[in-house]
C-alpha cells in the first residue's frame, strides 16, 4: 500500500486549532501529545476513527507563531475527501461557519471546494463519487454521510518537476496520470485515502516561507521497517539523497529528508498505529508522552493551556 501517511502544519493558537478541526470539519482528535523535540508545545493529530495512515493531520500549534508565506518549495494545498453529493452540504456549512471558502472549481474532472484554515492554511474538499460507502466517523455534528474520509491529496508547488516526480514514481510507486496546464498528476495505485500528489510548476515563483497556516512536512507510507529501508536505499543509490537515521515517533517510526524541490518528505511506518497505548474508544483524550518525557509529566502539564472547556 502505498501513498500518504500524514501531513504535519503549523497553527497558531491551540484552541483554535482544535475547535476548528474537531467542531467545523468533524474530524476525530486521534493523539493528543507534545512535539517531542520541543516538549513544551502540543502536537495535535486528527483523523478518522482509529487514526488510519492517509487520515491523519497533524499540527504542531505554537501561540504567537508569525505567519507564513506561501511559495515555492513547499505544499501549497492539502486536499480531503468527501462525498461527490456532500458538497453542498459543506458549502452551506462554510456559509453558516464564518469559513473562508472559494467558489467549486474542476481539476482533473473532479470538484473541487478551495477553502482556508483560521491560519489561513490551504486546504480543499473534493467530492468523489462512492466515497459514501467508505467509512465516516461522526462526532455527533457532522453527519457520518457528509464526513470527512482522509486525504485525497497534496498539491506542492515547485519550480521544476522531474526530480521530485522521479522520487514519487520510484521510491513510492506513484504513477503520473495526466497534466493541466502547470499541474501534473501522480497518483498511487488504489483509490484510497491520501493517493495523489499534484506538482505545480511555477518556475520564478517566489519561494515559500514558513509559520502559522504552512505545511511542515508530509509523510509517505510504508507498512514496516523493511519497506521503509527498501525506499532509504532507493533514495541513495538512486537520487543521492540521504535521508536521516530512523527516529521512534511511538505511532510510526520515520526517517527524513529534503526533495530536490525543497519540500521536506518523512516516510513513515504504517505499524504500530494510535491505539499501542490507549484503547480505540478514548483516542486523544488524555495526553501521551513518550517514555523519556514521562519523568517530567507535571511540569509539561503545567505550561501547555487546558483543552477541557473546548472539549465540553
Amino acid at each position: 500500500m502505498s501513498g500518504l501517511h500524514h501531513v504535519t502544519a503549523i497553527a497558531g493558537d491551540p484552541i483554535r486549532n482544535f475547535g476548528f478541526y474537531t467542531r467545523d470539519l468533524g474530524l476525530r482528535f486521534v493523539k493528543k501529545t507534545v512535539n517531542f523535540d520541543d516538549p513544551g508545545t502540543y502536537h495535535f493529530y486528527y483523523g478518522d476513527e482509529t487514526g488510519r495512515p492517509g487520515t491523519i493531520l497533524t499540527f504542531f500549534p505554537w501561540a504567537g507563531v508569525a505567519a507564513g508565506r506561501r511559495g515555492v518549495g513547499e505544499t501549497h494545498q492539502t486536499a480531503f475527501r468527501v462525498p461527490q453529493r456532500s458538497l453542498g452540504y459543506w458549502t452551506q456549512r462554510f456559509t453558516e461557519k464564518g469559513i473562508a471558502y472559494e467558489a467549486l472549481e474542476k481539476r482533473f474532472g473532479e470538484s473541487v471546494l478551495p477553502f482556508t484554515d483560521p491560519d489561513g492554511m490551504a486546504l480543499a474538499l473534493i467530492g468523489i463519487p462512492g466515497a459514501e460507502n467508505e467509512p465516516g466517523w461522526s462526532n455527533g455534528d457532522v453527519p457520518a454521510e457528509h464526513a470527512i474520509r482522509g486525504f485525497h491529496g497534496v498539491t506542492l508547488l515547485l519550480d521544476s518537476a522531474a526530480k521530485t516526480a522521479a522520487i514519487l514514481t520510484d521510491v513510492f510507486g506513484f504513477e503520473e496520470t495526466g497534466r493541466e496546464g502547470s499541474v501534473i498528476r501522480f497518483k498511487a495505485a488504489g483509490d484510497v485515502e491520501g493517493s495523489v500528489v499534484d506538482i505545480y510548476e511555477a518556475k520564478g515563483f517566489l519561494r515559500g516561507h514558513q509559520g502559522g497556516g504552512s505545511v511542515h512536512h508530509i509523510a509517505f507510507r510504508a507498512a514496516d521497517d523493511a519497506e521503509q529501508g527498501k525506499m532509504a536505499q532507493k533514495l541513495v543509490s538512486n537520487h543521492g539523497l540521504h535521508p536521516t537515521e530512523q527516529r521512534d515517533r511511538n505511532y510510526f517510526r520515520s526517517i527524513y529528508f529534503r526533495e530536490p524541490g525543497g519540500v521536506l518528505f518523512e516516510i513513515a511506518t504504517d505499524i504500530p498505529g494510535f491505539a499501542v497505548d490507549e484503547p480505540v474508544a478514548t483516542l486523544g483524550r488524555d495526553l501521551k508522552l513518550p517514555s523519556f518525557l514521562e519523568p517530567h509529566r507535571k511540569q509539561i502539564e503545567g505550561v501547555l493551556p487546558s483543552l477541557e472547556e473546548t472539549v465540553s
